[in-house]
């Protein structure tokens, strides 16, 4: 299953899961709560599923789940090939020089295949194919560098959905702001007469639906950092491991 269509997938649960929740268990109790207070002559009650209870929050829950699946995944992989760091991939042959064409043969039998597609064994492997065609050691490392670089930017446009994310969702709760706000004014004349509850309910739409927005985005903020020094490391790890077992050896 490719990486898309897990991601689709994962979507569309947390869907499912998130609007569950909030028809059996969120929305009801708001409800109950807000009709009690009601019948009390008193103002709606500052409980967690009444800040919770409106479709932005909604919203911002489903894109937060996708979020942290998207952020998660990237890590688990990183995190899955992280051995390979520690491990001597390049052995020299019988009389103790880099022979290139053995060395990609023996990357690709010997590792299975999600290890043979991560990015070490890549760079390890463009290199080598550099160096055997043109036995120049400038050219290997040349081809190391380009080889980082590439995945830098490669991670960088993987990560634009993640990004989007961390946008949309204050830019949801912003919008839950505006509706609050609109329905506010619209209780203008009631208030001026005295009833205020409608406007106070619709201002706390507007304010409520700010407050979780930017809390998720904040959450998701730190996680997405925390897979950005993890990338990071990646590429310097991939640096370091080409210095110390293949370029330090062909010197």
């Amino acid at each position: 299953m490719s990486d898309m269509v897990k991601s689709f997938v994962v979507l569309i649960i947390s869907v499912i899961v998130v609007h569950l929740a909030y028809i059996g268990y969120i929305r009801p109790e708001a409800d109950l709560l807000l009709e009690t207070a009601r019948q009390a002559g008193q103002s709606s009650p500052r409980h967690l599923v009444i800040v919770l209870k409106d479709y932005e929050q909604e919203i911002c829950f489903i894109l937060m789940l996708w979020g942290i699946f998207l952020i998660l995944s990237k890590c688990h992989t990183i995190l899955h090939s992280k051995y390979l760091y520690t491990v001597d991939i390049i052995k020299e042959t019988a009389d103790e020089h880099i022979v290139p064409e053995q060395i990609i043969a023996r990357l690709d039998t010997e590792l299975s295949t999600d290890h043979s597609s991560a990015p070490l064994v890549q760079t390890l492997r463009t290199a080598l194919w550099r160096y055997a065609g043109t036995q120049n050691i400038q050219n290997l490392s040349d081809a190391v560098e380009s080889s980082v670089e590439a995945l830098a930017i490669r991670q960088d446009a993987e990560n634009a959905m993640i990004r989007y994310l961390i946008w949309a969702i204050p830019s949801i709760g912003f919008i839950g702001t505006v509706r609050g706000i609109g329905e506010a004014l619209s209780y203008a004349d009631e208030a001026l007469a005295g009833d205020i509850a409608g406007m106070t309910n619709s201002l706390g739409v507007a304010f409520n639906s700010t407050l979780v927005a930017l809390l998720i985005s904040i959450f998701l903020m730190f996680l997405f950092h925390q897979l950005q020094r993890l990338q990071d490391g990646q590429i310097v790890d991939i640096q370091a491991y080409c210095d110390r077992y293949l370029l330090a050896r062909i010197k």
